[in-house]
């Protein structure tokens, strides 16, 4: 086969592109795989001449450009929000001109819904509605604390926290702009008033708005904790956990993302002094178990996919839940905590999955459907164990599986 050539799809404003730094270690990862690998966006194309405006990286932070050869597959890395800025993502990635090694993904609530309906996940899924107004009493009567979200927000963007508390409720939250927003109202309907204008500032797309329960997610007082999980394809196609690591959100703040004021920990290094080695291990393989049926389900459902980034909230009784499923996830969170194996493994993967798909076009073979995951044997749980392990940087051990 000769060299392969992987254009990665991405926004583009002249020489400005969302993610330069993971971009230039994910072309120089392409170089070193044997692979020509260029940046594009949607202005890039064109496709009478079957030929692509590329980008690779410069001198210093410069992008130099040239006429490339129309790609063998495409990994679409668009973070796609519903505003002026990507009006011309959808349209163009629904013309279908590449093969793509990812299909697209639906909002937020059109993935909790195809998650929901699986009666496997159900236990991993806080509530979650469509925003009305008439929904946020009901939703704080049943919880003490409730979450308004954008269906297609990213990076921590326009959530709000609401919790009740002693003579009214406090807020918390991060505007579109990451601005800090926080407050106390004393009635509900000064809150109901205050959370519709939110909902009318914040959703500029008028796109739609999510109301989900919130978790006592409080293992550090005042601070939001989860754990951020990257599962991927292998280059033979198989689900696996890269890593984890836990994520610590600024005191009160109502998001825990790194570029919010965020830090990072190894997620056995904070969890075992709250929950002990043993049930840490088992926290942790029960994470594993959410990712693999999350990867499974969601890919039955759109199509083929190469990774996922998944926030999943911990509870105070070592609980796990789901709270947002990320398929263009960041991987710095490697970085922050010293495991640089793992972020140049996180890098490298989608590539040579996307190369081990060429191969198997060029052998002209043809691998049927992966199956849903059936119900785990012996071996099976074992394996998975190992792979706790591999993503901890440990030796895993057997304990006995809490299902």
């Amino acid at each position: 086969m000769n060299k392969p050539i992987i254009g990665i799809l991405t926004w583009r404003s002249g020489q400005k592109f969302a993610e330069p730094g993971y971009f230039r270690r994910l072309l120089q990862a392409g170089r070193e795989l044997g692979a020509i690998v260029y940046l594009f966006a949607p202005q890039d194309v064109l496709p009478e001449d079957r030929r692509i405006r590329g980008f690779t990286p410069g001198h210093g932070r410069s992008w130099k450009s040239r006429l490339y050869a129309w790609p063998d597959i495409v990994i679409d890395r668009y973070r796609y929000y519903p505003t002026l800025r990507h009006v011309g993502y959808l349209p163009f990635r629904r013309q279908e001109l590449f093969r793509y090694a990812n299909s697209p993904l639906a909002n937020k609530w059109s993935v909790y819904q195809v998650l929901a309906a699986d009666e496997q996940m159900r236990r991993w899924l806080p509530e979650t509605q469509i925003y009305r107004s008439s929904l946020l009493p009901d939703m704080l009567a049943k919880h003490s604390r409730v979450y308004i979200k954008p269906a297609n927000g990213t990076g921590g963007r326009s959530i709000l926290r609401i919790e009740r508390i002693a003579g009214g409720f406090r807020i918390a939250g991060r505007t579109m702009r990451l601005r800090r927003v926080e407050g106390r109202l004393k009635t509900l309907p000064g809150l109901v008033r205050k959370v519709n204008k939110w909902v009318e500032t914040e959703m500029l797309a008028k796109e739609r708005c999510l109301i989900q329960q919130g978790l006592v997610l409080d293992l550090l007082p005042d601070r939001t904790v989860d754990l951020r999980l990257l599962i991927q394809k292998t280059a033979d196609g198989q689900w696996d956990v890269t890593g984890q690591g836990i994520r610590m959100g600024r005191k009160n703040s109502s998001i825990s993302n790194l570029h919010g004021g965020g830090k990072a920990l190894p997620a056995s290094r904070f969890l075992i002094p709250k929950f002990g080695r043993v049930r840490t291990r088992d926290i942790l393989m029960d994470c594993h178990n959410l990712a693999r049926r999350t990867a499974q389900t969601l890919e039955q459902h759109y199509g083929q996919m190469i990774e996922f980034g998944l926030d999943i909230g911990i509870d105070v009784k070592g609980e796990a839940w789901l709270i947002e499923v990320n398929p263009k996830p960041g991987r710095e969170i490697f970085r922050k905590i010293g495991q640089h194996d793992r972020y140049r493994q996180s890098i490298r993967r989608p590539l040579e999955y996307a190369i081990s798909l060429l191969r198997k076009d060029s052998q002209q073979t043809v691998e049927p459907a992966e199956e849903m995951a059936q119900a785990d044997g012996p071996d099976e749980q074992a394996r998975r164990e190992a792979a706790y392990g591999a993503a901890e940087g440990q030796t895993a051990e057997r304990v006995p599986s809490r299902e």
